[in-house]
């Protein structure tokens, strides 16, 4: 991905952000020179990935293939600096801009729309070996479970939110016609490292092409403390 694109979608979604009354903690509006005078004290930031995630996921089509993310906070499976067993996200869905399919071996989270369109979630149970499995879905949507026939699609309006837990495939995307979706993410600790199981091999992060100066950092761009 261009630099020029990273920061007109980060620009993008601030607006959405701000439209939407979501305030961000003081971390996600530092600029990349402020980030060079950025501590030790800001390790857990660094070391957890917080702050803002622009993926085209190695597609070269972010508007087809793609998410904007912000990780607000987020704890650790393997370092005891960060005791907290939690993680939050905002996510920014674009009308049929798909996050690919995936499950997590770790993570459960609650997928939240929080305004805007809707979100569609395609779900598949996984086998042992990784493929699809053509088992009923058992869903858990805002307090109530019930099942569904393998390859459902799940439309979540503002204000719903499902529980995608261990194994679980699911893709998504914002629905044509309605505009895009803010998303919230309440999850167990995440780990973009280790614990994605994509069902079509892509990378996680995009490798961007500096052709004009960072509005912001990304999450793996940070600086080291001096």
């Amino acid at each position: 991905m261009k630099r020029s694109a990273v920061n007109s979608i980060i620009k993008n979604f601030e607006k959405i952000i701000e439209k939407h009354g979501f305030v961000l903690p003081p971390f996600c509006r530092w600029t990349p020179d402020e980030w060079q005078a950025k501590g030790r004290e800001y390790d857990e930031i660094r070391d957890n990935m917080l702050g803002w995630d622009v993926t085209d996921y190695g597609k070269g089509d972010f508007e087809d293939t793609g998410l904007a993310l912000i990780t607000l906070r987020n704890g650790s499976y393997n370092n005891s600096k960060y005791p907290k067993p939690y993680a939050e996200k905002l996510l920014l869905s674009q009308e049929n801009q798909i996050t690919p399919m995936h499950f997590h071996f770790n993570k459960m989270e609650d997928i939240i729309n929080r305004g805007g369109g809707n979100l569609m979630i395609e779900l598949y149970n996984s086998t042992p070996d990784g493929a699809f499995a053509d088992t009923d879905i058992r869903v858990l949507s805002d307090g109530r479970s019930y099942t569904v026939p393998s390859g459902t699609v799940v439309r979540l309006t503002p204000g719903e939110s499902i529980t995608l837990y261990q194994g679980l495939y699911h893709k998504f995307w914002a629905e044509e016609g309605f505009g895009p979706v803010l998303i919230g993410e309440v999850s167990m600790c995440n780990d973009d490292k280790t614990d994605n199981r994509f069902y079509s091999e892509v990378p996680r992060f995009s490798v961007i092409e500096e052709d004009e100066p960072p509005y912001r950092l990304l999450c793996n761009e940070y600086p080291a403390a001096k």
